[in-house]
């Protein structure tokens, strides 16, 4: 179309061949300009910021200290409205998760189609406009002000996701993720609460709510879904300022939600939301799998009985050999009683993993804020039970702090 901007193309490969491959391909859709080439992650990130791309198709694999997927997630942060295509000869779906949550737009497969590949830079290139469209408007409403809003610098991060587990039912973690969830919702952040106990879940039910729409609602259309469209398909309890994403309705709808229909869903709620808590089940099935790889932050909890803490010891061998780092678990003793012969340091230590956290027993409490469905947080912030939870929250936000800042500098961005 006559005055339409061309959308700007940054090829990054290693093998300068390829980039040359790919930029002769692109020359014949004449929508689309290439811009400049990079060899390695690290030049990808400082041309992105110097270039301003739409679009910058990232091979995965790249020599040196950042590959294609860190390089995603330093672009996404320094230039936010660019969008990344991951080119990959390992058609894996470990490297879609992380790509995916990384921020990257699209994922293809090396070498992709001609027609596949324009098909995706111009997807990628209307979101990339969206963008920028979006930064005009902040820019403008914020009066023209430079700083935190400006136009090149705009703070638009991909949420985290923190997820409540136990290797043993009974030990409270739905009732610790609705109440961190509390804590975590603010003026400043935007929290989801989504219920990855499929079969059991009891979100809804702690907060006396009934939502029209499920997670299986969205799942079965998680390919053609945008994340304006399911942050608006979740539930606003009104005993709460976070939103809900409930269990399937029925037990018989469980297995229609799969492990990728999940990643896919969280990798759109991270561009809309701040924290996405996930409650889980004790069972580590496909979904429960999925949220633990891809998780920012894992608080892992037990309750001080030698059943539930040789669970959790079983889970930190399972966790190192799947290649889950330690330093992303936080480690919390539920309903702990001082008079109780259990040592959290004494437990830390057997397990090679320090406790955190305790957070004190007042079963009749907590019950009572259940029952009313009202978190004990919301209704009595100076309870010992609510205080433990605001210092849960701080140790959170503290791994996530720490994880963008060395993020930031094995990109050398600091």
């Amino acid at each position: 179309m006559p005055g339409q901007e061309k959308i700007r193309v940054l090829i990054v490969d290693d093998i300068a061949e390829t980039r040359e491959t790919v930029r002769r391909l692109l020359q014949f859709d004449t929508t689309i300009e290439v811009v400049g080439g990079a060899q390695s992650g690290h030049e990808a990130i400082t041309q992105c910021e110097q270039l301003k791309p739409d679009v910058v198709l990232m091979d995965i694999n790249m020599p040196g200290p950042i590959d294609g997927i860190q390089a995603t997630e330093a672009i996404r942060k320094k230039v936010p409205y660019s969008q990344i295509i991951i080119l990959s000869v390992q058609d894996d779906v470990e490297y879609y998760k992380r790509a995916m949550l990384a921020g990257a737009r699209n994922f293809l497969s090396k070498p992709p189609m001609i027609d596949e590949l324009t098909a995706a830079i111009h997807q990628a290139g209307t979101m990339a406009q969206e963008e920028k469209n979006k930064a005009v408007q902040v820019y403008s409403a914020s009066g023209g002000r430079t700083g935190p809003l400006s136009f090149n610098n705009i703070p638009i991060q991909l949420g985290k996701i923190i997820v409540i587990y136990s290797p043993k039912g009974g030990t409270g973690c739905t009732t610790i993720a609705i109440n961190l969830s509390a804590a975590l919702q603010g003026e400043k952040s935007n929290v989801a609460l989504v219920d990855g106990s499929l079969l059991y879940g009891d979100v809804p039910v702690f907060l006396n709510e009934q939502p029209k729409n499920s997670i299986i609602d969205l799942s079965i259309r998680a390919d053609d879904l945008d994340p304006e469209t399911v942050a608006a398909s979740l539930t606003s309890p009104k005993n709460v300022d976070f939103k809900i994403l409930a269990p399937p309705p029925s037990p018989d709808l469980v297995d229609r939600v799969t492990g990728d229909q999940l990643v896919k869903l969280l990798t759109l709620m991270r561009q809309s939301f701040q924290y996405i808590v996930i409650d889980t089940s004790s069972y580590l099935s496909d979904v429960v799998q999925s949220a633990l790889s891809t998780s920012d932050v894992i608080v892992l909890i037990t309750t001080p009985e030698i059943p539930s803490i040789k669970n959790c010891s079983q889970f930190l061998n399972l966790a190192d050999m799947s290649g889950i780092e330690r330093d992303r678990i936080v480690f919390v003793i539920n309903r702990y009683d001082k008079s109780t012969s259990i040592d959290p340091a004494k437990v830390g230590n057997r397990l090679n993993q320090p406790i955190s956290l305790t957070i004190p027993l007042d079963e009749a409490f907590v019950t009572r804020s259940i029952n009313k469905g009202i978190p004990i947080y919301v209704e009595n912030r100076t309870h010992p039970v609510s205080t433990s939870i605001q210092k849960l929250a701080s140790l959170v936000k503290d791994k996530i702090s720490k994880q963008d800042d060395n993020a930031y500098t094995q990109a050398g961005l600091k």
